[in-house]
């Protein structure tokens, strides 16, 4: 028998909040957390902006000792994976530790370390590097290092499918709990890329929007007047347990997942093919996994990350998939205030599609002034908007061709 899974807390850190609330009020709010880029010298650039977190101490996380031994992509999960488990309130003792797993994706890991260590290498030789290089850098270390924090003994794994990275953590980890290898997972991803490296090679891609005079306008997904994405940074980070865990400790419970669906495109490295069949399968899979209908869904939170290929082809999933459904279905990207976390996205709107059901709020698309006739979907511009929402999706697309769409469900007791 399959056992139902629910989101009873989360965690933020991103470049609208450092909190799950905080940064859902700046969303529905319609703020952007774009601005110039100050991590490095990026007068070279094409691309000088980012959505960068700010006012993010890692001290209120790490012992100071510790702080040096991570990159900013495990301070950023380590944080987010706090709030979560405060939020869940939770309490791993040796009876339940190995029921509980950790499973925390990044895209790209520690870029900022690795520019760092390979400049004393060539300065100063092999001599000069950190003994904590490693550790402190490569993509399954966020897992680890929450793992070690909090005593999880259960599952530790951390995939890394680019932009799809934290929404394939948390629905590894819904699939683990509903067939009963373990009763609670914390999900999700990390992201810290906002690099000389990070930045110049998407923007060598010619990926990144260049709006350099219009941070706050730069990202503006399904808009006609797009010309990439804004690179963003943060974690996001779900406390997901088995429905009888939770009710039995009398958790609040945000919402429910019911259906995680998988494709590759099999086309392109970066592109995905014009009609969007692979997100259309990844939806589709979503839907029968939850054993669901496009007419069920009240919202879709879209990759949408403001790239003009990238746009149309999920628009024109979502018209494939969803047949004549789509005038009843609200549609919005939120990466057009928060840019694009690469592989913390899918984990933070996540968290969004989770208060979205809660609240029965949706935020907005910012920057929606000139539609692009290709995409041609109610996206809920400029403003939050009321609505009465039973289940959502959320979908994340990566290089290579990876899909993942993630099934919500209101929960309603």
């Amino acid at each position: 028998m399959k056992r139902r899974v629910v989101i009873t807390g989360l965690g933020i850190v991103s470049p609208v909040g450092n909190t799950a609330e905080e940064a859902w009020a700046a969303v529905l709010a319609g703020r952007s957390g774009i601005g110039p880029i100050t991590h490095f010298d990026s007068e070279k650039f094409s691309a000088r902006i980012a959505g960068e977190v700010r006012d993010f101490d890692p001290a209120k996380f790490i012992e100071k000792k510790e702080i040096k031994k991570m990159d900013a992509f495990i301070h950023f999960a380590v944080a987010a994976a706090q709030e979560a488990m405060d939020d869940s309130g939770l309490k791993i003792t040796e009876s339940n530790a190995e029921r509980i797993g950790v499973d925390i994706g990044s895209a790209l890991g520690g870029l900022a370390i690795i520019e760092r260590e390979q400049e004393k290498l060539l300065n100063g030789g092999p001599g000069r590097i950190s003994p904590f290089f490693i550790p402190a850098t490569i993509i399954n270390l966020a897992a680890g290092q929450v793992s070690m924090r909090f005593g999880a003994k259960g599952p530790n794994t951390a995939p890394a499918t680019a932009c799809a990275s934290g929404a394939h953590a948390i629905g590894d980890s819904f699939r683990m709990i509903r067939r009963g290898d373990v009763d609670a997972m914390l999900c999700g991803g990390g992201e810290a890329a906002i690099t000389a490296t990070g930045i110049g090679g998407f923007a060598a891609m010619r990926a990144l929007s260049t709006r350099n005079d219009a941070p706050t306008e730069a990202s503006r997904p399904f808009d006609k007047g797009r010309d990439g994405f804004v690179m963003g940074e943060g974690a996001g980070i779900l406390l997901l347990e088995s429905l009888d865990q939770a009710l039995a400790r009398g958790a609040k419970i945000y919402a429910e997942i019911v259906g995680y669906g998988q494709s590759a495109d099999a086309f392109h490295l970066t592109q995905p093919d014009e009609v969007g069949d692979g997100a259309r399968r990844a939806m589709r899979n979503a839907l029968a996994d939850a054993g669901i209908t496009p007419d069920d869904i009240g919202y879709l939170n879209a990759h949408g990350t403001s790239t003009p290929a990238g746009d149309r082809a999920e628009t024109a999933a979502i018209h494939a998939l969803f047949g004549d459904h789509p005038a009843r279905l609200a549609v919005s990207s939120t990466k057009s205030m928060t840019g694009h976390l690469l592989g913390a996205a899918g984990a933070v709107e996540a968290c969004f599609t989770a208060l979205t059901l809660r609240d029965q709020r949706i935020a907005p698309t910012i920057n929606l002034t000139d539609p692009d006739p290709d995409c041609d979907l109610d996206y809920v511009p400029n403003t939050a908007r009321q609505a009465e929402i039973r289940y959502a999706l959320s979908n994340s697309f990566g290089f290579g061709g990876t899909n993942v769409t993630l099934a919500f469900k209101r929960y309603d007791g």
